[in-house]
């Protein structure tokens, strides 16, 4: 497989304090299925956001597509974002949107003419689960209704890598293994995810998974090898 991202010795440092993310280093392979762990405050959520281009690395090289992320010109960031979706812990929804019309934002922002964004968008809803839930706005839905359409809301553009942080943890396990399955057939279809838990019992549930480990910013095994089942990290 081709790689899609490459990260070279990258570290990340917000103001003087000492570093989030050091010295890290990978490659994610094209159409491959990641897990990123480690315990809270490891530097998952920051390793994300340089990922999705939320944030500028301090140092290294960070590779996407085949061109260097950290000079890209600020005018071709949006171009580049729409390749990527996003899964927010919080999700992100708008509270005065229905459910339609939150998954359909990200094809009115590119501006996908109305005619053609109906079909896609119950498509997804179906595809959730959630067809019966067209009209509902996010503060009458529940906590795993809600990640469902934020996860149907990074997909509709058929994005090239799904980042997810911390997909599952505000849903019982039961939904949470739901959503797994659907980041799985996501993946199925050639999208590269990457789904950052510290939920060491959701591991194993996808069995071709690779997993990459942070430690107090570090990466651990930046080839990705790590298998299953594997011990809690050291705290």
């Amino acid at each position: 497989m081709a790689n899609i991202v490459q990260f070279e010795n990258v570290g990340l440092r917000y103001g003087a304090g000492q570093e989030t993310l050091s010295d890290v280093s990978f490659t994610l392979a094209s159409g491959a299925f990641y897990f990123l762990t480690g315990s809270s405050g490891a530097g998952k959520t920051s390793l994300l956001k340089l990922l999705y281009l939320s944030q500028r690395p301090t140092r290294g090289l960070i590779k996407l597509f085949g061109e260097d992320a950290v000079t890209l010109p600020r005018k071709r960031l949006p171009g580049f974002r729409r390749r990527i979706g996003v899964v927010f812990q919080d999700f992100r929804l708008v509270p005065h949107l229905s459910a339609y019309d939150n998954i359909a934002l990200p094809l009115r922002v590119s501006g996908v003419p109305e005619a053609d964004i109906a079909a896609p968008v119950r498509e997804m809803l179906a595809w959730v689960g959630l067809s019966d839930k067209l009209r509902a706005k996010p503060p009458t839905m529940s906590g795993g209704e809600q990640q469902r359409v934020a996860i149907a809301r990074a997909v509709i553009s058929r994005p090239e890598i799904l980042v997810a942080d911390e997909p599952t943890g505000n849903v019982d396990p039961d939904m949470a293994e739901r959503l797994l399955h659907l980041f799985e057939s996501l993946n199925r279809l050639g999208t590269t995810v990457v789904v950052a838990t510290h939920d060491f019992h959701l591991l194993g549930r996808i069995p071709n998974a690779n997993m990459m480990r942070l430690d107090n910013g570090k990466l651990l095994d930046p080839t990705g090898s790590l298998r299953f089942p594997l011990p809690p990290p050291e705290r």
